[in-house]
């Protein structure tokens, strides 16, 4: 019996053993930080909207995607970022684990999927009542009775009126579950409807596009918005929330929200006073390049002029958020294509944007006549050919000339509303912005017929300066002139 005792003891003994060996060679599985590392990706789901992330004519562009890039260039990752239709697909995009991050416009507050979180509000909003100039302006809610009020479908704004209606009995409003609210902004500048509401950031991109619109009064106090993290450990919630800290300290943050909010200039009304002392102090300077520039395309030199001020003000040394840079505003891969060594150079940057255009008008059909061809090209140059394309198609396929100036530039917009955007190559785009650009640029064009004149022959013009029957182009064609299709 001793020794059945003695070898049941030992078998406990070496069972033992066995089961710590076997802990201790088990490791705890890695987190949702160190995937990322390891991956060497991350992976954010936005929505295409001009607050979060759309295609520009040099690539992506939106304050989310910004912010995103930068902090998957902090972690070292490459960042993968998609976009989906709504706040509903996004969080079940972060649920199924498909996304680490949604960083899509979203208020703190919203119902989130389990094991997801909220990191640090980033930026504060308020909600509006937005109204059209010239159009009595309400002070209160019941001074709205009788009047049209829409809103997104299911929206936090909806819910804020459904909430103020126990105050406020008469109130109605119509819910549109097929917009948002940047297509709304747009449809009460054409005073389709009475009013809207809006977040300070979406009024602040819509006020760029439509300055006919306004704030009425707040809805509401302040909301903050937030990335929606993986919180099934709280290690990429620790650099989510790192990263928002350092990027406010440092002044990061302020200059990414004030790049897309903090001014309407390049889309405002032209500023006359302004453009009339750069014409006599910074003009002066370069205008003998647009002129050696434009003998050498073929275009009046007044119109690379008027593209040069639009883009930089003719400062040399401008730089946007982008990357792009110069007089011209070009682009690196744009510059090393048209062989622009320095695109600080002055000289070089005109060059380099006159031959620029001169690519970009030999993408346009050969079919569509002056003055339509320039306008067309100008928005190209702002746009991208990718986008003008789709806008084109959807010209078409509302019955209108698709080689028209007029009739394409009223479909432009229609590229930042999903039920069209989605059925076209190159996905979402700020229409407004290309429209904007070719009127402003024919306005300045205006101005300098008149204060600029020539000696030589003027160019063919409809009252504007335009392109002539030149048609060479460079032989390689600029990085940018088509955009890379989505994801």
């Amino acid at each position: 019996m001793p020794d059945l005792e003695s070898k049941k003891s030992a078998l406990k003994i070496t069972l033992a053993i066995i089961a710590m060996l076997l802990l201790g060679t088990c490791s705890q599985p890695p987190s949702v930080m160190e995937q990322i590392l390891r991956s060497g990706e991350l992976r954010v789901v936005t929505r295409n909207l001009p607050s979060a992330y759309y295609l520009g004519a040099d690539g992506p562009q939106g304050p989310e995607f910004d912010l995103a890039a930068r902090f998957a260039a902090e972690l070292g990752v490459k960042l993968f970022i998609y976009s989906v239709p709504n706040v509903a697909d996004a969080m079940r995009e972060l649920e199924s684990r498909r996304a680490h991050i949604a960083a899509a416009g979203l208020t703190r507050g919203l119902r989130l999927p389990p094991q997801t979180g909220f990191g640090p509000p980033y930026q504060q909003v308020r909600e509006h009542l937005i109204f059209r100039q010239g159009d009595a302006r309400p002070r209160r809610l019941d001074q709205t009775y009788g009047g049209h009020i829409e809103v997104v479908a299911g929206s936090a704004h909806a819910a804020t009126l459904e909430q103020l209606r126990v105050h406020y009995a008469n109130l109605s409003w119509v819910e549109n579950p097929a917009v948002e609210t940047e297509e709304l902004l747009y449809r009460l500048s054409r005073r389709e409807f009475d009013y809207t509401v809006a977040d300070t950031n979406e009024f602040a991109i819509g006020r760029a596009f439509h300055p006919e619109i306004r704030i009425a009064f707040d809805l509401s106090g302040g909301k903050a918005l937030a990335w929606a993290v993986d919180a099934r450990d709280p290690t990429l919630l620790k650099r989510v929330t790192a990263f928002f800290s350092s990027a406010r300290a440092e002044g990061r943050l302020a200059s990414i929200l004030d790049t897309y909010y903090g001014g309407t200039d390049r889309f405002d009304y032209i500023q006359a006073r302004v453009f009339m002392e750069h014409i006599e102090t910074r003009l002066p300077q370069y205008r003998h390049w647009f002129k050696e520039a434009a003998d050498e395309v073929g275009v009046d030199w007044r119109l690379l002029a008027a593209v040069g001020y639009q883009e930089s003000h003719w400062d040399p040394n401008a730089t946007s958020h982008t990357g792009v840079r110069g007089l011209m505003m070009l682009t690196e891969e744009t510059a090393q294509s048209l062989n622009v060594t320095n695109r600080l150079d002055p000289r070089a940057s005109i060059f380099g944007g006159a031959r620029y255009f001169q690519w970009l008008r030999s993408q346009i059909p050969k079919r569509i006549l002056e003055p339509d061809r320039t306008w067309f090209t100008l928005a190209a140059y702002n746009v991208g050919v990718g986008h003008l394309e789709d806008a084109r198609i959807l010209t078409q396929w509302h019955g209108k000339n698709p080689d028209s100036w007029n009739d394409v530039r009223e479909h432009l917009p229609l590229l930042t509303q999903a039920k069209w955007y989605t059925r076209v190559k190159r996905g979402y785009a700020r229409g407004w912005e290309p429209v904007r650009f070719v009127e402003n640029i024919r306005g300045y064009i205006d101005i300098l017929d008149w204060v600029a004149t020539d000696a030589g022959p003027a160019a063919q013009r409809d009252s504007k300066a335009t392109l002539s029957t030149s048609t060479a182009a460079p032989s390689q064609p600029p990085a940018n002139g088509m955009l890379t299709p989505r994801r």
